[in-house]
């Protein structure tokens, strides 16, 4: 049995949801949690990593490194405050979503609007990029066997997430919240039974007996500005996906924005004290990671393996977890992507048919486009965690900043009661983000930053030539004051390839048409053929005239287009259609015939004032 493209769909997808049902399909905080903060949270298994790939492998201070993790581990976290304190202003202020982007058209203008969307839009490309990646790492790490097949998995991955978001928000969200709860558990008893072993078991740094090991932490350089600017910027990365929230605020049940907010709250509250932990764990047991990638077991991993003495039922659950939340992390930028475009499309800077939603209430094609997008930048850079992450942060960081300055500038003009302390909060938050953005440019320029400075403003310039281009139609298609649509004169063109039903149907809807002039045409190969048609066209007392062509080069198409371009110089205001006869067959049987039909049809398709006809005659 041969299923048809309709059945497959539903069958992979689902049955389709009416839009009055739209309320039912909304997000609790229970599914909204690991829907929009999964991301964020799950920085948390490479955001100290990051920081230690700066200190010991870049900067090669040795054990220097794990003195300064926890100072730059409480300078993120504090960042992290002050950003979210500006997001659940903006989560009230816009409640209908849209994040920096919105703040930034309503507050700051056209310019950089665009450039806060493309930020965005880049930034949750490179989350699902990201995400699996560093998902992938972590069954490696425990794997070793599968390091050869890393891409082809991140690609595997990235194709069912996509299958799941097309099903619908709600359906994704329930289907993924399990393993973002094991992450967040398993998390937390990573932290408390290993600060317990440490102070109260005195359990010991991690024994790195290898050469390689051991030249990483017999580093003896001092830390310069540079490098601890770099290792801060490196460990930023745990911000990213902090902003989801604000961009699906129309996700949640009602009310939405007080919905939204206590989200936020929880999200930062888990990921800044999960990072914290970490840390100071991490500073402890004194894990190791080189920028070269010689060190193929990830950080949380070896702090595992070192807390629950060995690769135990806990150290695989632990991985499970981490695996788990990684991958679904790239489900934030699949919650949040299709419905920015949206936005971005209605405000005609992206296509239209972003805009659109699909059978299932989410904006299809945007996920689509989210999982062809993500998999080229996997294969591309291999699936490599590190060469990705300076990519990552210049997008976040930028759109952080266009959103709390939009914010600020929204305070001072409104004026509301309390505005001078909501202002200072955004105005600090700007700065802060701001000076995160140029270090990231400035000190990872060379490891891949430079990618997302030139990236953005080509994609602000596809936003203006799209945005131009709707223009330029909306005024062709305005109507003027006293305009009066034009009489023209009207031929009509019946393609013929032999007498038989469907012929003799599309020539009786040709006539139904009342036209000025009706004339079947054919194109005739020799003169037996000829002279067949001619006989048959008689036999049935057909009273459209027949002009056959002779091409001895059995071009049909070219022959039949010569033809009209005649038709169409004898009346300069004529409208042509053309009628086709096309017959219809089963799926399987298809690609039996010529399909000459398609072929003619994709030729007069951008030819003026031309009309294509087709009368399918539906073979069972």
């Amino acid at each position: 049995m041969v299923l048809s493209p309709s059945a497959l769909k539903r069958f992979f997808i689902g049955k389709p949801i009416a839009s009055s049902e739209d309320q039912h399909h909304r997000l609790s905080k229970r599914i909204a949690l690991p829907v929009f903060a999964s991301d964020a949270i799950s920085s948390t298994a490479y955001a100290t990593e990051e920081i230690l790939i700066v200190f010991l492998s870049l900067a090669a201070v040795g054990l220097t490194a794990y003195e300064n993790l926890v100072p730059i581990s409480i300078l993120v976290i504090i960042l992290l405050i002050i950003v979210v304190s500006s997001y659940r202003q903006t989560i009230y202020a816009y409640p209908n979503g849209g994040g920096s982007y919105i703040v930034s058209r309503e507050n700051l203008g056209r310019s950089p609007s665009l450039v806060a969307g493309a930020s965005m839009l880049v930034d949750y490309i490179l989350t699902v990029a990201v995400s699996v990646s560093a998902g992938v790492a972590a069954i490696v790490s425990a794997f070793g066997n599968l390091a050869p097949y890393r891409v082809e998995i991140c690609v595997a991955f990235i194709f069912l997430i996509t299958l799941a978001n097309l099903r619908g928000l709600k359906e994704s969200g329930a289907l993924f919240a399990p393993p973002t709860y094991l992450y967040i558990i398993s998390l937390a008893s990573l932290i408390i039974v290993g600060l317990y072993k440490v102070y109260f078991k005195d359990l010991g740094p991690i024994d790195h007996s290898d050469e390689y090991a051991k030249e990483l932490l017999s580093g003896q350089k001092t830390l310069t500005l540079f490098f601890f600017l770099k290792a801060f910027s490196s460990g930023a990365v745990a911000l990213t996906g902090i902003e989801a929230v604000a961009d699906g605020v129309p996700a949640f049940e009602k009310p939405e924005p007080k919905n939204a907010s206590k989200t936020l709250l929880w999200m930062a509250v888990i990921l800044g004290t999960s990072f914290l932990g970490l840390s100071v764990l991490a500073q402890k047991l004194e894990p190791i990671k080189d920028h070269e990638g010689n060190v193929k077991i990830t950080v949380l991993a070896q702090m595992a393996e070192q807390v629950y003495g060995g690769r135990n039922i806990f150290f695989y659950i632990t991985q499970f977890a981490t695996f788990g939340i990684l991958i679904l992390a790239a489900n934030t930028a699949y919650a949040d992507f299709p419905r920015l475009s949206s936005i971005i499309a209605k405000d005609n800077f992206l296509p239209r048919q972003l805009a659109n939603r699909g059978d299932r209430l989410v904006f299809s094609n945007g996920v689509i486009f989210l999982g062809l997008a993500s998999a080229v930048l996997v294969i591309s850079f291999g699936g490599i965690v590190n060469a990705l992450i300076p990519l990552y942060a210049v997008g976040v960081f930028t759109g952080f900043t266009l959103s709390q300055f939009g914010m600020l500038v929204r305070h001072r003009n409104l004026k509301e009661p309390g505005w001078q302390a909501r202002a200072f909060f955004s105005g600090v938050g700007a700065l802060t983000t701001f000076a995160v953005a140029g270090t990231v440019v400035v000190v990872k320029f060379t490891d891949g930053a430079w990618i997302p400075a030139i990236v953005i403003p080509t994609m602000m310039a596809i936003f203006l030539a799209i945005n131009r281009h709707y223009t330029r139609v909306r005024s062709f298609l305005k109507i003027e004051e006293g305009y009066i649509a034009p009489r023209r004169t009207h031929t009509v063109v019946v393609l013929v390839g032999s007498v038989n039903k469907g012929v003799l149907q599309a020539v009786k809807y040709a006539e139904s048409l009342r036209p000025d002039k009706i004339l079947a045409i054919s194109v005739v190969g020799s003169q037996e053929d000829k002279e067949k048609l001619d006989a048959d066209w008689a036999k049935y007392n057909m009273t459209v005239e027949l002009e056959m062509l002779t091409d001895d080069f059995r071009n049909l198409t070219d022959s039949i287009l010569t033809r009209i371009n005649q038709l169409d110089d004898e009346f300069s205001d004529d409208i042509i259609t053309v009628v086709i006869p096309e017959f219809v067959t089963a799926l399987r049987s298809q690609w039996l015939h010529n399909q000459s039909a398609l072929s003619i049809k994709a030729r007069l398709l951008y030819r003026p004032n031309t009309v294509v006809t087709s009368v399918p005659i539906v073979i069972e």
